[in-house]
């Protein structure tokens, strides 16, 4: 393992990568062909429709290796592969001033980001003592660039890292995830026009973390009834609870519930082999695919502060607050209460209609 992080430690923990030919550029057969149409007497433009390549290619080609007389193809692949050779020099090892300028921001903790863009600011209109965070970061780690900057100085960066270490994307670990989630997107068409009183929307209201209470609302009617949850905000502590409160609904008024993307509704499928609802999750960052719901929550931040420990109420304390709630008159039904709607569907069998 030593001798791993030294060989690590030279390299400053940047892989090396080969030299390789861009399929862009001239190859070694192609620059033969050149000389031989040289030799051939063929013009550029002859050249370059033979090959099919621009004819400012293969006349650029010519002249930067010796011109007609002096060109050969051997010759001119060496200089075209020394000329693609990286990393060239560093800019700071090309520029003293600049470099010391980098090395005096860096003794006063700058970050490389912060140098980069203070740069910019002060030397607007000089591309010489402008430099990017990346190159300065690539002149402390890279061996091929050591000679640019001071190495010592990496002390001075807040990692205080001898070593880069790139940023890796965490493989998945599988926490948090729900399983066998339903889409919103698989519910009946009926939900939508609200024809049929049987379906919910639900959410968490938060509190003071971990407080929170549950909230679930009838889609037809905007009947709301509030849940205890005092335990915490963790699936297995929210499940019992909702359970127990779904399953107070009269079964005819109990077919569906729509809910946000939480990991509180990680046990769904306990839920719905419990109380026969299936249960729909709307799509990331979409509150507004259960609105009946959010617009709910809204209006009960009337009586559940932000700031409130909400493990301090009862179920009797979140019934007492709901039944305001059902009971003030809405435009959308006019002027009917939640309550008296809600009980009206119960007595009249429409929610029998399938």
């Amino acid at each position: 393992m030593h001798h791993v992080r030294q060989f690590l430690y030279q390299s400053g923990g940047i892989r090396l990568t080969p030299q390789q030919r861009s399929a862009r550029h001239l190859s070694g057969g192609e620059r033969e062909e050149i000389s031989r149409g040289i030799a051939a007497r063929e013009s550029a433009r002859e050249l370059a429709r033979r090959l099919g390549r621009s004819p400012s290619t293969v006349s650029r080609e010519i002249a930067r290796n010796g011109g007609r007389d002096r060109y050969r193809a051997a010759s001119a692949d060496e200089a075209a592969y020394a000329r693609g050779r990286r990393p060239k020099q560093a800019k700071l090892a090309q520029r003293p001033a600049l470099r010391s300028l980098v090395e005096a921001k860096l003794a006063l903790r700058w970050s490389p980001e912060q140098i980069a863009g203070w740069l910019r600011l002060h030397f607007p209109g000089d591309a010489s003592m402008q430099v990017s965070h990346e190159a300065i970061c690539l002149s402390l780690y890279d061996p091929r660039r050591r000679q640019a900057i001071d190495r010592s100085l990496t002390q001075r960066l807040r990692s205080a890292r001898p070593m880069r270490r790139p940023k890796i994307a965490r493989r998945p670990t599988g926490r948090g995830i729900i399983r066998g989630m339903v889409s919103i997107s698989a519910r009946r068409a009926e939900v939508e026009d609200r024809k049929i009183p049987v379906h919910w929307e639900g959410d968490l209201v938060m509190g003071t973390r971990p407080s929170t209470v549950g909230t679930l609302v009838e889609r037809t009617s905007r009947y709301t009834a509030i849940v205890a949850i005092p335990d915490g905000i963790k699936a297995e502590q929210v499940t019992p609870h909702l359970t127990r409160s779904l399953l107070d609904i009269p079964p005819q008024l109990r077919r569906t519930l729509t809910w946000d993307r939480g990991r509180e509704i990680a046990e769904h499928q306990a839920i719905t082999a419990e109380t026969g609802m299936p249960i729909y999750l709307c799509k990331p960052r979409s509150p507004w695919q259960r609105g009946t719901n959010e617009n709910t929550n809204r209006l009960l931040r009337q009586y559940l502060a932000k700031g409130a420990d909400l493990r301090t109420f009862s179920q009797a304390d979140l019934d007492a607050i709901a039944h305001p709630l059902n009971h003030r008159p809405r435009k959308t039904h006019g002027y009917r209460t939640p309550a008296g709607v809600y009980a009206g569907l119960l007595n009249s069998g429409d929610a029998l209609t399938a």
